[in-house]
C-alpha cells in the first residue's frame, strides 16, 4: 500500500506542548549548533547556521509564538524547513525543545483551529490532529512568518548562499 507523505507530519515539543508540521517542509533534522548572533534582529531571529556552505537564518518557535526562549539541553534540535513566500521559498531553521516522530494523521481526525483564546490559534495553526487520544497542534508553517519577517529571512540566508 503506498502512502503519500500529504498526511504525514514531523511531531516536536514546544514549551510542553505537541507541535507538527507537514514532512513535505522539512528538509531535515539537526542537533543543536552553533548559531551566529545578527545584530539588529527580531527577538526571535536566533541568527545563522552554516549548513553545507549556506547561512541557514534559525528561528525561536517558543519566543515567535510568546512562550519563554527555549532552553537548550540535549534533546534540543534545528527543524530545517522550506517556507514558502512571495519571493519564493525560504530554507528557515525552527528550534524545537525536542523532535519525536513522523506520524500519519488521518485528515478526517484533523479539526479546524479553535477561533477563541490565542491569536496563535487563528493565524498559525493548520488544525488540531488527534492521535493516540493526544491532541498534536499542526502548524501552517508559510504562514507563521508576515512579509516584513520574510523579507529579514532571505536578506539574511542571501549573504551565505552568494559565497557558496
Amino acid at each position: 500500500m503506498e502512502t503519500s507523505n500529504a498526511n504525514q507530519y514531523l511531531t516536536f515539543t514546544l514549551d510542553d506542548e505537541q507541535y507538527a508540521i507537514g514532512v513535505a517542509k522539512v528538509r531535515e533534522v539537526l542537533e543543536h549548533t552553533k548559531i551566529t548572533k545578527l545584530p539588529r534582529t527580531a527577538e526571535f531571529m536566533k541568527g545563522i547556521i552554516n549548513l553545507r556552505g549556506a547561512g541557514v537564518p534559525v528561528i525561536d518557535l517558543r519566543l515567535k509564538f510568546g512562550m519563554p526562549e527555549t532552553p537548550i539541553t540535549k534533546d534540543t534540535s534545528i527543524i530545517v524547513m522550506e517556507v514558502e513566500s512571495q519571493d519564493g521559498k525560504v530554507v528557515v531553521g525552527a528550534l524545537a525543545d525536542s523532535v519525536h516522530e513522523v506520524v500519519e494523521i488521518d485528515e478526517k481526525a484533523i479539526e479546524n483551529a479553535p477561533r477563541f483564546g490565542t491569536r496563535l490559534a487563528a493565524e498559525f495553526i493548520r488544525g488540531v490532529g488527534k492521535k493516540d487520544e493526544a491532541f498534536i497542534i499542526i502548524l501552517d508553517i508559510d504562514r507563521i512568518f508576515n512579509a516584513e519577517e520574510m523579507t529579514v529571512l532571505t536578506r539574511e540566508a542571501a549573504p551565505a548562499e552568494a559565497t557558496a
